[in-house]
């Protein structure tokens, strides 16, 4: 959506009526160094603080942040593409490190989960086989594309670092059915933007330069489903529901006719969008890239309109019940603040990791004051 600088940010709109209750995990998607929680009323009941920047992160069960910190500034420290992260981190409720986590051999980007066991699902970029490499279709060809793209792994990491399980995208990938988006460049092959986990364990991705979403066998690394080109654009975040289907935003980015982003629901058995959400008129919901869509308790979906920073609530019936703008803005690279969000969650009240916290947002009047206005 676009507007100018002088359209209104924090809480827009409000209907308590029909809004999940809970609390907004919100942090800056470039350049902040603090992750938010707001109530419904936009206020800030609890923050976050890392000098790393907070990129993304979300809510342990335990109440920790584990996040993804600031991206690289040069090439000396790995790919600058966009999602490129230095490290993970798990900050107790009062910002304390409890752990850290740097690769030693490949960069992070985007993602990650958090596993029952214990351990981590990490995402990172790795180079493509150079004989691999020249056979992929598509895309734009740049001065500065390296000598071979660089492609997507999956790794499980223990706490204390030790990888247990590696999945490397390439040798499950087609090059004639996996193929680069024409106005795209070719110094990424696939660029998976999420990583996210079925009931059973299996491995949901999803692949930004091919617009494609898939689910992975852990055990064996072979999809069990693959599906989006000609049907999404450069898509994020899918999840699993509890209906069987798969949600994700559809950004719109690069699709024929008007831009324009909506939310779907994918039955993976038949490849039916089962539900939809687009904005009215359309062109009103559009982000180019990042975003994120997530089911609550009682049906509705909140909605991250990543670049613009506009995160806001849908009823299954598509009426906006909850609508905040970020107001909290990072120094862009090179360019001017900005407030974009790559993802966020809400949690409610009865959420384990708000189990005995103090979410009195009094704590926060100052900030309150500058934030929660309107």
């Amino acid at each position: 959506m676009g507007w100018s600088s002088h359209h209104q940010n924090g809480l827009i709109y409000y209907n308590p009526q029909q809004s999940y209750r809970g609390y907004t995990l919100v942090a800056t998607n470039r350049g902040g160094t603090y992750a938010n929680l707001i109530d419904m009323e936009g206020r800030i009941c609890h923050r976050w603080y890392h000098p790393e920047e907070i990129v993304y992160g979300y809510l342990l069960p335990n109440g920790n942040l584990i996040f993804r910190s600031r991206t690289a500034r040069n090439e000396s420290e790995g790919p600058t593409f966009g999602g490129r992260s230095m490290s993970l981190i798990e900050l107790d409720w009062n910002s304390n490190v409890v752990w850290k986590y740097e690769s030693p051999d490949m960069f992070l980007h985007h993602d990650f989960e958090r596993l029952l066991n214990g351990n981590t699902l990490v995402l990172l970029w790795a180079p493509v086989p150079a004989d691999l490499s020249v056979q992929i279709k598509g895309g734009f060809v740049a001065d500065d594309d390296p000598e071979q793209s660089w492609g997507d792994v999956i790794q499980e990491i223990t706490p204390n670092g030790e990888v247990v399980y590696e999945w490397k995208s390439w040798e499950f990938l087609n090059v004639d059915e996996d193929v680069i988006c024409p106005l795209e460049g070719r110094k990424e092959w696939s660029h998976q933007n999420a990583l996210n986990v079925t009931p059973d364990g299996d491995l949901i991705v999803s692949y930004r330069q091919t617009s494609t979403v898939g689910i992975v066998d852990k055990a064996s690394g072979q999809f069990r489903w693959k599906w989006g080109p000609g049907e999404v654009n450069h898509q994020h975040h899918p999840t699993w529901l509890p209906n069987g289907r798969v949600m994700m935003f559809d950004n719109g980015s690069h699709r024929r006719g008007a831009s324009r982003s909506r939310i779907i629901e994918v039955d993976p058995e038949t490849n039916e969008i089962g539900w939809e959400y687009t904005g009215t008129p359309d062109i009103s919901f559009f982000s180019y890239n990042i975003s994120s869509a997530e089911r609550q308790p009682n049906g509705n979906t909140v909605i991250c309109e990543g670049a613009p920073g506009r995160i806001f609530e849908v009823t299954q019936s598509k009426e906006i019940v909850w609508e905040y703008v970020s107001p909290f803005y990072g120094e862009g690279a090179g360019g001017p603040p900005q407030n974009g969000v790559f993802r966020a969650h809400r949690y409610g009240p009865d959420h384990p990791a708000l189990f005995g916290k103090d979410l009195d947002p009094r704590r926060y009047s100052n900030l309150n004051r500058l934030y929660a206005s309107g």
